[in-house]
């Protein structure tokens, strides 16, 4: 998608998008994290609305993102492959090696496709099946 801006953002700017995107069905309040706080935030505006967030989150040289998410009526036009490679840029620069996230199952073959590989066995974390992936950035 062409002019699209992405910026970092505060982590309350997420909570609805997270929310409609990923748990329709959850309060709007159970969206916020405790992690938040440690995190940096990222959101994706075309034109000028909220249309992709994810959170970053550092530990060392990996760097872990959450809560990716894309406005389900504008999902399968690049929005998200374009915030996947801003924050890989971005945790590259940061010093990053690897970048990984525990994927939902239904979303592995999007992470493939943007180079990341499934490391690990599926789990399920409240009713929702997910793998890690993870993707090398050096």
């Amino acid at each position: 998608m062409d002019n699209l801006l992405i910026e970092q953002i505060r982590p309350e700017l997420t909570w609805r998008l997270r929310r409609g995107a990923l748990y329709p069905e959850a309060p709007l309040h159970t969206m916020e994290m405790d992690e938040d706080n440690y995190g940096l935030h990222f959101g994706a505006f075309y034109p000028d609305k909220l249309v992709g967030v994810v959170s970053l989150f550092q530990d060392g040289t990996d760097f872990q993102f959450r809560k990716f998410a894309v406005d389900p009526q504008l999902q399968n036009q690049g929005i998200g492959l374009q915030l996947l490679q801003y924050i890989s840029h971005f945790a590259l620069a940061q010093g990053g090696e690897r970048i990984w996230c525990n994927a939902r199952l239904s979303a592995t073959g999007f992470y493939s496709r943007a180079g990341f590989v499934q490391t690990g066995y599926p789990f399920n974390k409240n009713g929702i099946e997910y793998v890690v992936m993870e993707k090398p950035l050096i």
